[in-house]
């Protein structure tokens, strides 16, 4: 009797753990098919220069206003200059004025990175496999802490010790 309720708990676990499988694998596939990260299809191809590019990988968002317009679709060092060239794919809909400047951008403080593109005011509208030209490189938070900290301490440095001021006297 004991072995048939074994052999009976037996198939129930493997049949549970059957499910918790199929269960894990839709939620991956779910997550792969929508969120925004598939091959770029089409579309305009631009390029931007930048000084650093740090923690901006291939299939970064590039947005417009906010607004996800496309994304990068790699990355490469320029061997005469060492600037970080990206490519980016744009949706083609879109007119982008030949004075237009990308920027790379943080979505917090410690949110992922993507480009930001900031249309210009140009009559005349990049073509594909066209330039951004104006760009502004990644900004380094622990650059930015570091010279902070920096100031900090050469400031109270350059506080005197005798530099306080002395009690008032006391009134009669």
């Amino acid at each position: 009797m004991d072995a048939l309720i074994m052999k009976g708990r037996s198939i129930f676990e493997v049949l549970v753990g059957a499910l918790v499988l199929i269960t894990a694998i839709g939620f991956l596939s779910y997550a792969v098919t929508s969120t925004g990260r598939s091959a770029p299809t089409g579309g305009l191809t631009l390029t931007a220069k930048f000084d650093r590019i740090d923690g901006l990988s291939p299939g970064a968002d590039v947005r417009i206003a906010g607004v996800k317009v496309g994304s990068v679709s790699s990355q490469r060092i320029d061997p005469t200059t060492f600037l970080a060239v990206l490519t980016l794919q744009v949706d083609s809909a879109l007119r982008i004025p030949e004075d237009s400047s990308a920027e790379i951008t943080s979505e917090g403080l410690l949110g992922g990175k993507y480009v930001a593109i900031v249309p210009g005011g140009a009559d005349r509208i990049l073509a594909s496999g066209g330039e951004i030209r104006i760009t502004a490189s990644a900004v380094s938070l622990e650059a930015l802490l570091g010279r902070f900290i920096f100031s900090v301490t050469d400031l109270a440095s350059q506080r005197q010790p005798g530099a306080a001021e002395a009690p008032a006297p006391a009134r009669p």
